[in-house]
């Protein structure tokens, strides 16, 4: 049974196939498109789907869509009248309907296909519900408690539920306007970072600051957190709930409108324009909104905690991308053991949409616990070989051994290595295969990457990748990190022997590097522990302000036009231009 997943006409549109329960591949159009974030529907996602499992459209049996036009159908429509919403609102949202219901058509447009030829069932899944299955299903446990929350989706903004076996049962949700995400998303935007996706510049933003009680008094006016274990948002401080918010997606480039109303601007002041010096104001803001989104999110988990008695967690969602917050989860509430996967955002409910039909339509078992990502495109070292003979590419070839000691010195050198290693990464961040590596120990290693590679704002911080059995030398909390989904304090006598990778606040998005799941990355870091005593490297993501890089041509591009010293793809290794 070939099951086909989508996130279609929404951002951060991706596709992913199932083969009897088994997940052979999963990308997100952007990394094919060239376009961050890319909106709309992901044909060319899916041809690389239907490659890798080498099956064509007509092959497929269920095709799930994490999106369900009927989903809240009453709720939208009572809340239209009670607020009048404006026309072009209500335009927009049924235009965008249309396109969902049509999936057949287009794939019979994408493959030039008789509709008729396409035999598989079109599933709709609601769009939270997908979020939950991504998380739950994919987890190692058999039994947790569920939330989901992001901006919106099919009118829903949280949703919590439980799972259980191959099954979830959900409790109750929070419906538009409110909405958690929406009022990150909202201050992110005031801040000045008006890139759909722009939020993490904010939650790096956040510890430059410091509690300022004027500005927190008046964001507890726009979030209010209510007894039944949910919150409201102040709909005075929003343009959505009434005028309507259009998102659009030229090209595949999604925009969405400013949220925020005049209201918001009378009581918080003139939003910051983009470029703008950022003042202490600013940075007190970025401090205040990431502290009331920590704490209505711990006030949603005891709630759901308490309602369940149960010790695990599964979060999904947009929200679910706050690393931060994540990291302090088990601290902050009485959950013990907390699951994210690793497309948390809306690209992962390809995923949960197909999880859903299986386990929970289906009543298949469920799929074995999703401990990496790496479902993306692959090349072979004879196919690297081909492309720089093709291209004139001067190159050497290493074995393991001998490919370690040579990047690990570049690295000791100050050298900038980018890695592009087996399948990419699904998902946004880069977790070994397709990563740029630099030393940690350097103090001015962040420079030298956003002088040489990244050029980007000076307070967003650095990952670190560890071997996962030091993760107690190094860090306050020990836990499985493989997704780079959890931000731990560093033990204040190790800040100082890794400044690159240690944010202004003593912390660090750790990764933890585990040895039977992706071998070569751990022994490229072991051989530097070998000789440096520091089982860590700065990894960050294979790109320059575009999508993570997807192919050895890209690779390639990137090296060429900024200054990185190596790179490395496979075992074939480039150092001239």
């Amino acid at each position: 049974m070939y099951i086909l997943g989508l996130n279609a006409y929404h951002g951060d549109s991706s596709a992913c196939i199932f083969k009897d329960g088994e997940l052979i591949a999963a990308i997100e159009e952007e990394r094919i498109r060239r376009i961050k974030h890319w909106a709309g529907f992901p044909s060319e996602a899916i041809k690389f789907c239907l490659k890798e499992s080498g099956i064509s459209i007509k092959d497929v049996d269920y095709i799930t869509i994490s999106r369900d036009p009927s989903a809240n159908l009453y709720k939208k429509i009572t809340h239209s009248i009670k607020k009048l919403v404006s026309f072009k609102a209500l335009k927009d949202r049924l235009a965008n309907t249309k396109k969902v219901v049509s999936i057949k058509g287009e794939l019979a447009k994408v493959f030039d296909v008789d509709e008729s030829q396409i035999k598989a069932e079109v599933v709709n899944v609601e769009h939270h519900r997908a979020h939950m299955a991504s998380a739950f299903f994919a987890s190692p446990f058999e039994e947790a408690a569920i939330l989901s929350i992001d901006g919106f989706g099919d009118f829903t903004s949280t949703m919590i539920g439980v799972g259980k076996g191959n099954k979830i049962e959900v409790f109750d949700s929070v419906i538009y306007p409110h909405s958690l995400g929406v009022f990150y998303t909202t201050f992110t935007q005031f801040l000045g970072f008006d890139k759909y996706g722009d939020e993490y510049k904010v939650m790096g933003l956040s510890p430059y600051g410091k509690e300022d009680k004027e500005i927190m008094k008046k964001l507890r006016d726009v979030i209010i957190l209510k007894d039944n274990g949910f919150f409201e948002i102040n709909e005075k401080y929003f343009r959505h709930p009434k005028e309507g918010v259009s998102m659009s997606w030229e090209n595949g480039d999604p925009y969405i409108e400013p949220l925020y109303s005049d209201y918001l601007i009378e009581i918080f002041g003139k939003p910051r324009k983009k470029g703008e010096k950022l003042t202490e104001y600013h940075k007190n803001l970025a401090w205040g909104v990431q502290r009331i989104t920590e704490e209505t999110i711990f006030h949603i988990l005891n709630h759901l905690q308490k309602r369940t008695g149960l010790k695990n967690i599964c979060i999904a969602g947009g929200v679910a991308q706050n690393s931060v917050a994540n990291g302090k989860i088990t601290d902050n509430t009485p959950f013990e053991n907390l699951y994210i996967p690793p497309a948390g955002h809306d690209a992962g409910t390809a995923i949960g949409s197909a999880l859903w039909l299986y386990n929970q339509i289906k009543d298949k078992l469920r799929i074995k616990p999703q401990k990496h990502s790496y479902f993306g495109a692959k090349f072979s070292d004879e196919e690297i070989e081909n492309f720089c003979k093709e291209n004139n590419i001067t190159y050497k070839k290493y074995n393991d051994e001998e490919l370690f000691e040579l990047v690990t010195d570049c690295l000791m050198d100050g050298g900038v290595v980018g890695w592009f290693q087996g399948r990419a990464e699904f998902g946004p961040r880069a977790l070994g295969h397709r990563s740029i590596l630099a030393d940690p120990r350097r103090a001015d290693a962040k420079e030298i990457l956003n002088i040489k590679i990244k050029r980007r704002e000076p307070f967003r911080p650095f990952a670190p990748s560890i071997l996962k059995e030091h993760t107690s030398e190094w860090f306050e909390k020990v836990d499985d990190v493989p997704f780079m989904e959890k931000v731990f304090k560093f033990k204040k006598e190790k800040r100082d022997l890794v400044p690159a990778v240690v944010h202004v606040d003593g912390t660090g998005r750790l990764q933890t590097v585990d040895k039977e799941i992706e071998p070569k990355y751990y022994g490229l870091i072991e051989t530097f522990y070998k000789k440096t005593g520091v089982p860590i490297i700065l990894n960050t993501s294979f790109n320059e302000n575009e999508p993570i890089v997807n192919t050895p041509k890209e690779a390639y591009d990137c090296f060429y036009r900024t200054k990185m010293d190596m790179l490395v793809m496979g075992n074939i290794v480039v150092t001239e231009r």
